[in-house]
C-alpha cells in the first residue's frame, strides 16, 4: 500500500507556501531547497512592470543548517540585489 501512496500522492502532504516578503515595489519568494542534507540558498524577485509580471530568480552558493535561517539570508540577499540593480535585473 505504501507504494501506491507515494506512486498515486495518496496522503501526500499539499506543497508547502513558499515565504514572501514585500520590499521597494517587489515581491521577494524565499525558495531554500535541500542539498546535501543543509539548504541551499535560492529566491525569486517579482515585480509588475507596464503590466507584465516580471521575474528574476536567483540561487548563491550560501548553505544553512537550517530552513529559517535560508529563508532570512535569503531574503536579505534578494534586498541587497534589489538595492544595487533595481529593474535592470529583468534585461
Amino acid at each position: 500500500m505504501s507504494f501506491l501512496k507515494k506512486l498515486f500522492g495518496i496522503g501526500a502532504a499539499a506543497p508547502k507556501e513558499a515565504p514572501t516578503e514585500a520590499y521597494n515595489g517587489y515581491i521577494i519568494r524565499a525558495t531554500p531547497y535541500a542539498e546535501a542534507g543543509q539548504y541551499q540558498m535560492c529566491g525569486e524577485i517579482e515585480r509588475e512592470i507596464n503590466g507584465v509580471t516580471m521575474q528574476h530568480r536567483f540561487v548563491r552558493a550560501d548553505r544553512f543548517a537550517a530552513e529559517a535561517e535560508a529563508v532570512q539570508f535569503t531574503f536579505a540577499k534578494a534586498r541587497l540585489i534589489i538595492d544595487l540593480n533595481g529593474d535592470r535585473i529583468f534585461s
